[in-house]
């Protein structure tokens, strides 16, 4: 088994919790993601992390979970969306630096919350109503150039089965 674990949540706190969802509906078999939780008063727990592979999940969701720890539905969305964005591998290691250095400074600009997993690979946080040009003209340009891929996590949506 493959565990995709958040070294450093957006809203880590003491009173975090942390829980599974299983990859395998979105594609992913022998991978869980250890996601990070905030009790809620009415047996829910709100996403306190921006999820790296889970689909249908983002930030300030509320889950109910199973018995063994394990997201089983989503109860309420946030409104929130993940842009995940994965930057390819380069022979030319200053071009990639650049590239992941624009990025980190558009998301910083735009005001949103991002977690990095590993050095190209970016899972970023998108309330409401946000205005995404100028980080989508980026990524489209890194896109263009054959350096990067991105996808919406709502694409798909959560599952505990293939579908």
């Amino acid at each position: 088994m493959k565990y995709i674990v958040h070294e450093d949540p957006v809203g880590r706190a003491e009173s975090n919790y942390i829980a599974q969802a299983d990859l395998a509906p979105f594609g992913l078999d022998g991978q869980i993601e250890q996601l990070w939780f905030r009790p809620k008063e009415d047996g829910t727990y709100a996403v306190t992390c921006i999820p790296f592979m889970t689909y249908g999940l983002a930030l300030g969701d509320r889950v109910r979970l199973s018995p063994a720890n394990r997201v089983v539905e989503v109860a309420q969305t946030s409104g929130h969306r993940v842009l995940r964005t994965l930057l390819e591998p380069s022979a030319d290691a200053e071009r990639l630096g650049r590239s992941i250095g624009h990025i980190k400074n558009s998301i910083k600009e735009s005001g949103l919350l991002s977690e990095w997993h590993g050095e190209r690979f970016v899972a970023i946080d998108v309330p409401p109503g946000t205005d995404m040009s100028p980080l989508f003209a980026l990524l489209q340009r890194e896109v263009d150039e054959g350096g990067a891929f991105w996808e919406w996590a709502d694409a798909t949506p959560f599952s505990t089965t293939r579908n």
